[in-house]
C-alpha cells in the first residue's frame, strides 16, 4: 500500500461510510493561506501546524508570522489582530506569498484588517458566531459584511466554527468558554481536509504537547477531527485541493525558523573552533529566541547567561571571549544602542565577539514585533571613535545558519567584533533547511598563543599581544597561561606591547591597524555572482539581507513580462565585496530595494559614487513583490528603447 493510500484509509476513518460525499481532486501549483483571529484565538499554533503538514508532504513553504507586542491585545480589536501566513507550492518559492487566496477571518476585527489583502474570488471562511453587534461595532462596522452582499467578490464560507468546536469537545465536560478555545484546531482539520495534508504529524504534536493534560489533550483531537469529517460530509466543499511536493536536491530536511537556524549556526561555529559558546543576553523581541534555544543546549557546550540588562549581557560575553570562550550576545536595535560602548571595547582589545542584531521597526520602541532594516548604519557606524566592525546580513530563515557560522569564523580569525544582521521577517518565518554534513564544514582554528611570540633587545624572549599576524590579528592568549601576562582595557595601546600609549603616531598607526585588519576581511569574501540570464539586462536590483525573496519574486515577474532585469544580492556590508564597483559600473541604473529610508543607498552612493535609486518601504512588512515589479517595470520603461550598438 502506498503512503498516500496509507493515509487516505486513516483520514477516512473519521467519517462513517454512508455520510462521505464523492469530491474532485484539483491540482494547484501553490496556494497562500492567512490565518487571522485574536491574539488569544491561536492562530500562531494554528499556522504552525499547517506549515508543519505541508513540509511533512514535501511542498516548498515560506511564512510570515504577524502579531501584536502585547502579551494580551485587546479583544475583538483592530491592534489586537494576529495573523500567520503560509505559502507552500510544488515548486522553488522565496516569499509567503503577496496576497493570500484563502483567509480564515475568526472575528470581525480579522475580517477588516485582512480582507483588502484577499485575493478576488478567493476562500473566505469566518466564525459567524463572533459577528455580534458588540464586535461590529468595536472595528467601525455598521452592517454585518456578513449580510450586506459587500463581500459578494469572494468565496464566503460562513460557518459557526465556535458552536461547532464547542459539539466536538461536548463529551470532555469544558464550559462554553474552554470549549470555543477549539475553535482553531476545528479550523485547522477543515483546512488539513481541504488541502489532501497529512494529519498524523499534528495529532502526535497534540498528544505530545498536552501529554500531562488529558482533558485538553483528547478535546484538541476530537476537534481537530470533527473539523476535517465536516469538509468531508458537508455539501459547501465540492472540491478538493493538492498541491504536489515540490523537487528539492537528495538530502535530509527540516522546517527551520531564521532564530533557530541562527542558533545552529552559532552552535556550530564554536564547536567548530573547539571553543566553548557562551551566550550574554537580554531577552528582547524578537531575538529572544535565540537565548531560549541556546538555553536548552548544555550537552553541546553552551553556556547562556540571562543578565539584568543588554549591557551586562554583551559585558559578559566580551568577558568570556577574554577567557577563552566564543562570546556571542543577541539583541534588536534598542539593545544594540546599548551595546555600542562595549563592543568599541572589543574593537579595542581586538577580542572575538558576536553580536547578533534581529531588527525590527523603530525608533525607541517602535513596533516590537514588527520587521525592518533601519539599523544598518547603526551596525556600520554606530560606535564613538574610528571603529569598524565586519557586518553581514542573512537572506532567509534558513541562510541565517551560514551566516552565523561565517560570523564565528570572521570573528575568531580576525579577532575583532563581528555584527549578524537578521530581522523580525527572517527571525520568525520559517521554510525548508536541508540539515548540512558537519563533517564537510571547514574546521576554525582559534590559534591560542602558547608561548613567547618575541625576541626582546637583550635576547630573552618575550611575548608581544599586539604583534600581528599575516591577518592583521593580535594573539589570543588565555589567562593565566604562564609567561603570556598582558595589559588589556580601553585606553589606546601601544604597537606591539600593548602598554598604555598617548603617543600621537602610535594612536594613528593603531586606528590604520584596526581598520586594515577589517578590510582584509575581503580577501575571505567571494566575488558577487550576477543573475542576468541573457547579459541585455540595463538595470540591476542589488539587494542585502531579507529583501532577496521579495527581489527575486518580483525579478521573476518583470522577466515574465519579457524585460530584462539582472539582479545580485550582498551578504558582507563590511567590507563589501571587491568586485561590486566593477558591477555597479556595468549597468545604466542601479535600484535598491530596502525596508528603510535609504540606508544602504546612501553607503553606494558614497563608496562608489554611483547614482542608486533607493525603493523604500518602511511599513513594519516585507516588501511587497508584486509592488516592487511595477516600480521596477516602470524604471526599466523610463529608459526607453536601447540605443543601437556601433558595429565594427
Amino acid at each position: 500500500m502506498s503512503r498516500r493510500e496509507r493515509r487516505a484509509v486513516t483520514q477516512d476513518a473519521y467519517v462513517a461510510p454512508h455520510l462521505r460525499r464523492p469530491h474532485s481532486v484539483h491540482t494547484l501549483d501553490r496556494v497562500v493561506i492567512r490565518f487571522a483571529g485574536d491574539s488569544g484565538d491561536g492562530m500562531q499554533l494554528t499556522g504552525d501546524r499547517f506549515t508543519a503538514e505541508a513540509a511533512v508532504f514535501g511542498n516548498d513553504i515560506s511564512t510570515l508570522p504577524n502579531f501584536p507586542a502585547e502579551i494580551r491585545a485587546p479583544q475583538g480589536t483592530l491592534p489586537g489582530v494576529s495573523s500567520f501566513q503560509l505559502h507552500f507550492a510544488n515548486y522553488d518559492i522565496v516569499t509567503p506569498g503577496d496576497r493570500p487566496d484563502v483567509l480564515i477571518a475568526m472575528n470581525p476585527a480579522a475580517l477588516k484588517a485582512n480582507l483588502a489583502d484577499l485575493v478576488h474570488g478567493g476562500l473566505l471562511l469566518v466564525d459567524t458566531a463572533e459577528f455580534t453587534k458588540r464586535n461590529l461595532a468595536k472595528v467601525g462596522y455598521e452592517t454585518n459584511p456578513l449580510e450586506d452582499d459587500s463581500l459578494q467578490g469572494y468565496h464566503l464560507v460562513a460557518l459557526d466554527l465556535t458552536g461547532l468546536a464547542i459539539g466536538a469537545v461536548s463529551e470532555f465536560g469544558l464550559g462554553r468558554k474552554d470549549g470555543s478555545r477549539a475553535k482553531n484546531m476545528f479550523a485547522l482539520g477543515l483546512l488539513t481536509w481541504l488541502y489532501s495534508r497529512d494529519t498524523a504529524s499534528t495529532i502526535r504534536f497534540l498528544q505530545t504537547k498536552f501529554a500531562t493534560r488529558e482533558q485538553l489533550r483528547d478535546s484538541n483531537i476530537a476537534a481537530f477531527k470533527a473539523g476535517y469529517a465536516y469538509g468531508e460530509t458537508v455539501e459547501e466543499f465540492a472540491v478538493r485541493y493538492e498541491v504536489s511536493p515540490a523537487p528539492m536536491p537528495p538530502g535530509d530536511y527540516r522546517q527551520i525558523t531564521g532564530n533557530l537556524a541562527t542558533a545552529y549556526g552559532l552552535i556550530t561555529g564554536a564547536h567548530k573552533a573547539g571553543l566553548q559558546l557562551f551566550l550574554g543576553s537580554y531577552p528582547i523581541t524578537p531575538a529572544s529566541d535565540i537565548l531560549h534555544e541556546l538555553s536548552r543546549r548544555k550537552a553541546h557546550n553552551v553556556i547562556t547567561f540571562q543578565a539584568e540588562d543588554e549591557i551586562a549581557g554583551v559585558g559578559a560575553a566580551l568577558g568570556a571571549s577574554f577567557a577563552g570562550a566564543l562570546g556571542v550576545t543577541t539583541t534588536s536595535g534598542p539593545g544594540l544602542a546599548l551595546k555600542g560602548e562595549t563592543i568599541g571595547l572589543g574593537v579595542m582589545t581586538e577580542l572575538p565577539l558576536v553580536v547578533v542584531d534581529v531588527q525590527r521597526a523603530g525608533p525607541s520602541t517602535g513596533m516590537p514585533t514588527k520587521t525592518e532594516q533601519a539599523d544598518l548604519l547603526q551596525a556600520m557606524y554606530g560606535r564613538n571613535g574610528e571603529a569598524p566592525v565586519p557586518v553581514l546580513a542573512a537572506k532567509s530563515p534558513s541562510d541565517c545558519f551560514d551566516t552565523a557560522l561565517e560570523a564565528c569564523r570572521i570573528a575568531i580569525k580576525y579577532r575583532t567584533p563581528v555584527i549578524m544582521l537578521s530581522d523580525g521577517y527572517l527571525g520568525n518565518g520559517a521554510e525548508p533547511w536541508q540539515v548540512p554534513d558537519l563533517a564537510s564544514i571547514e574546521p576554525i582554528d582559534p590559534g591560542f598563543a602558547t608561548g613567547p611570540n618575541s625576541v626582546a633587545a637583550d635576547g630573552t624572549e618575550q611575548f608581544l599581544p599586539y604583534l600581528r599576524d599575516e591577518n592583521g590579528a593580535r594573539p589570543w592568549a588565555i589567562p593565566g597561561t604562564p609567561g603570556l601576562e598582558h595589559r588589556l582595557g580601553g585606553i589606546e595601546k601601544a604597537a606591539g606591547t600593548g602598554n598604555v600609549s598617548y603617543d600621537p603616531a602610535n594612536h594613528e598607526a593603531m586606528i590604520h591597524a584596526r581598520a586594515e585588519k577589517v578590510a582584509g576581511v575581503v580577501r575571505d569574501i567571494s566575488d558577487l555572482e550576477v543573475d542576468d540570464p541573457t547579459g541585455e539586462a540595463r538595470v540591476l536590483v542589488l539587494g542585502w539581507g531579507s529583501t532577496y525573496g521579495p527581489i527575486t519574486a518580483a525579478v521573476r515577474r518583470v522577466r515574465a513580462s519579457h524585460r530584462h532585469v539582472a539582479q545580485t544580492h550582498v551578504r558582507h556590508l563590511n567590507p563589501l565585496p571587491a568586485n561590486l564597483g566593477e558591477i555597479l559600473r556595468r549597468y545604466e541604473k542601479v535600484v535598491v530595494p530596502e525596508m528603510n529610508l535609504g540606508q544602504f543607498t546612501m553607503m553606494l552612493r558614497a563608496q562608489y559614487l554611483v547614482d542608486a535609486e533607493c525603493v523604500s518601504r518602511v511599513r513594519g512588512l516585507p516588501i511587497s513583490p508584486s509592488d516592487l515589479a511595477a516600480e521596477l517595470t516602470e524604471r526599466i520603461d523610463s529608459l526607453g528603447p536601447e540605443a543601437p550598438k556601433e558595429t565594427a
